[in-house]
Order: structure tokens, then sequence, then C-alpha cells
């Protein structure tokens, strides 16, 4: 069998200062890595708990998490089940569905929607932002365009300390409702890109740059909770 190779650039270092340098630079990656997650993680502080913790406030955020074939995934709709009952149990009065509609044949707000109004939300408490390609972006426009001070966020456990850092850098008093989920492998991916994008989350609440899309300001939130007050 013919020897495999590795190419140069590929191969370890041979000599014993060269993989000390190594290990000490993956330490320091790694190290790099970490911070923007920790801070996230102590700003978010004691605002984030479960459904039965959550203070009372007028709007919910849901934050999109993908379709399969047109339909909420699993995490999305674990998601959706509880902004449900955050309007069920009298915690919020209307749910802000934040996702991505950036293709005529992929909408994440309108799947949240239809998934929401099949759980007992009426139609006319649930508004739609089409624009929210990132968290980010979602915080922001809740802020600017629809006018919400103060939210319940919702989302997974691993995601939702950079959502309440991001939405309280836009302006909003926010508090984070962790969704929990089995360990499963999707779960300890979420947590390794969860890495990856703090690095870019804590640059965003930084320097605030505006979102991608943000246009016009709209009624819809103030409308629906008009509606909920006749």
């Amino acid at each position: 069998m013919k020897e495999v190779r590795w190419p140069a650039r590929l191969r370890l270092p041979r000599t014993r200062r060269g993989q000390r340098r190594l290990v000490q630079g993956l330490m320091v990656a790694c190290v790099l890595a970490l911070v923007p997650a920790t801070w996230m993680r102590l700003e978010a502080g004691d605002r984030v708990g479960t459904t039965a913790d959550a203070p009372v406030r007028e709007v919910a955020v849901v934050f999109g998490a993908g379709l399969w074939n047109g339909r909420p995934t699993p995490y999305l709709a674990h998601r959706l089940d509880a902004a449900a009952e955050l309007y069920r149990t009298g915690k919020v009065k209307v749910v802000l569905v934040t996702g991505d509609n950036s293709r005529v044949e992929y909408d994440e707000p309108d799947a949240m929607r239809t998934y929401l109004t099949g759980r007992g939300v009426p139609d006319e408490r649930i508004v739609s932002d089409y624009a929210g390609f990132d968290s980010w972006d979602s915080c922001v426009r809740a802020k600017k365009i629809f006018g919400v001070d103060r939210a319940v966020l919702v989302s997974q456990g691993f995601h939702i300390h950079r959502a309440v850092t991001l939405c309280r850098s836009a302006g909003i008093d926010a508090y984070g409702v962790g969704v929990d989920e089995p360990r499963d492998s999707v779960w300890y991916y979420g947590g390794v890109r969860e890495l990856a994008a703090s690095g870019k989350a804590a640059l965003d609440a930084l320097f605030r740059p505006d979102p991608r899309f943000l246009g016009p300001e709209e009624p819809g939130v103030a409308e629906a909770l008009a509606t909920g007050a006749r």
C-alpha cells in the first residue's frame, strides 16, 4: 500500500520547542474564543430563567431557528411552545416573531405565525419581523422598527445569554427564557457554534452597527397591544 504523506503545511512540529509553541497557540486561541461567551453570560447575569420565572412584559420576542420543509425545526418549535405558554399564562400580550425571509421559498416568520396560531395564540397578537437575519439585527429592529422597550426573549439555553446581551445593548430591557433541550448532537453543535458567534456578537455590542435592513418604523406591536386592550 502506498504511504500517505501529509502536505508539508499540515505536518506537526518535530521539535519540542515547536510542539510547545503549537500547544501554547491553541491554548491562546481557546481562551480568546471563550472570553466573549463568558462576558455575555456575566452580562446577562440573573436575567435568564424559565417560563415560570419570567416577569410580566407586554412583548415576547422569538428568534428564528430554521425550517424543515417549510415547518419549524424541533428547536424552533420548542421556542414557539414556550412563547405560547407565556401568552396563555398572561406573562405577555404580544409575540414578535423574527426570522429570515430573504428568499421567496424560505419564510421563517410566517411559519412561526402558523405554528403559534395552531397553539392557541390569536393571529392579531402575533407580529412578524421578516428581516431578522441574525440576533443583532432582530434586537435592533425590535427596538428601532417595532418600538419594543421591554421584552421576554425566547431561545435555547446555549443562545439566550447572547440574545439578552445583544438586546440590552440595543436598548431593550430584556429577560431571557432558555428552553431546555436534550444533550444531543444538535445541542452540542449549537454550543460550539455559539463560541464562534459570540465573537461577532461582542463586536456588535461594542460598535452597534445598523442591521442589514432597517427600513421605516412599523406599528405592528403597538396595534396588537391596542387590540388586546379593547
